[in-house]
């Protein structure tokens, strides 16, 4: 691909089917106008599908019918979810976070108890509300509970599981909501008898010097999924579990 192409319009599509190809992904999107990219993500080992993918549209108006139209359609066998893919913030990072690995999923989840599915969020310093975190993290997961702390910037998030919290934490830890960078980790669970919010803050330094270890390589195009994704259905959610989101628009692109 010539250039990154940044002034076009770029759509995540969630949920794909493990059979969808790049070929099908382009024909279902193709009636909306000219696409420029089109792109079904996959593992780079196994080269199995992720569950997601992006197309590109030349015009905005014509990405907007796209998402409008087919969110919530059915393509293979499942009903695909369609939202903007978000662009990635800028990160001033050393040249050893720059080339480190991305987040993992496995080693994320085994940082806490079995039982802890609370996720933190942290460093919003403003526009913090319920509402903001239900829909920045429902595409995860059934939320069971929200705590929002404004005045100090931060909010705890409980999941119906251990899989859906850490699927949150890898996707949208260093990343922006309403346009500030988050860090997100592991939250006290409740029964823990020191779970003080303001500790939780202290151990944040603690976390992102772990996380330094694992930021996101991708920068070719700087692109991931939409923090706005929309709440999935229980039974879909549970099919999508089988894949990390997180992977940035541009993987794969040549």
């Amino acid at each position: 691909m010539i250039g990154l192409r940044r002034e076009h319009h770029h759509i995540f599509v969630g949920d794909l089917s493990p059979e969808i190809e790049t070929t099908q992904l382009r024909e279902a999107f193709a009636p909306f106008g000219e696409i420029s990219d089109c792109r079904v993500v996959r593992d780079p080992q196994t080269l199995k599908s992720k569950g997601y993918g992006f197309v590109s549209f030349v015009k905005k108006v014509e990405a907007e019918n796209a998402i409008a139209t087919m969110n919530g359609q059915w393509l293979g066998s499942r009903a695909i979810r369609t939202n903007w893919a978000t662009r990635k913030p800028p990160a001033n990072r050393s040249q050893n976070e720059s080339s480190a690995k991305p987040l993992s999923f496995d080693e994320i989840y085994n940082q806490s108890s079995p039982t802890n599915c609370t996720v933190y969020c942290g460093g919003i310093a403003q526009g913090l509300t319920d509402d903001l975190m239900q829909k920045t993290f429902s595409a995860f997961g059934v939320i069971q509970e929200i705590r929002v702390f404004k005045d100090k910037g931060y909010a705890f998030i409980r999941f119906s599981t251990k899989e859906a919290a850490t699927h949150a934490i890898v996707a949208t830890h260093n990343t922006e909501i309403n346009g500030q960078t988050v860090k997100c980790s592991w939250g006290k669970e409740a029964g823990d008898p020191n779970n003080q919010q303001q500790q939780q803050v202290d151990n944040q330094e603690t976390f992102q010097n772990i996380a330094a270890q694992y930021t996101y390589p991708y920068q070719q195009m700087g692109y991931w999924y939409p923090q706005g994704y929309p709440q999935m259905q229980a039974g879909q959610f549970m099919q999508g579990m089988q894949y990390p989101y997180g992977q940035y628009y541009g993987q794969g692109f040549g």
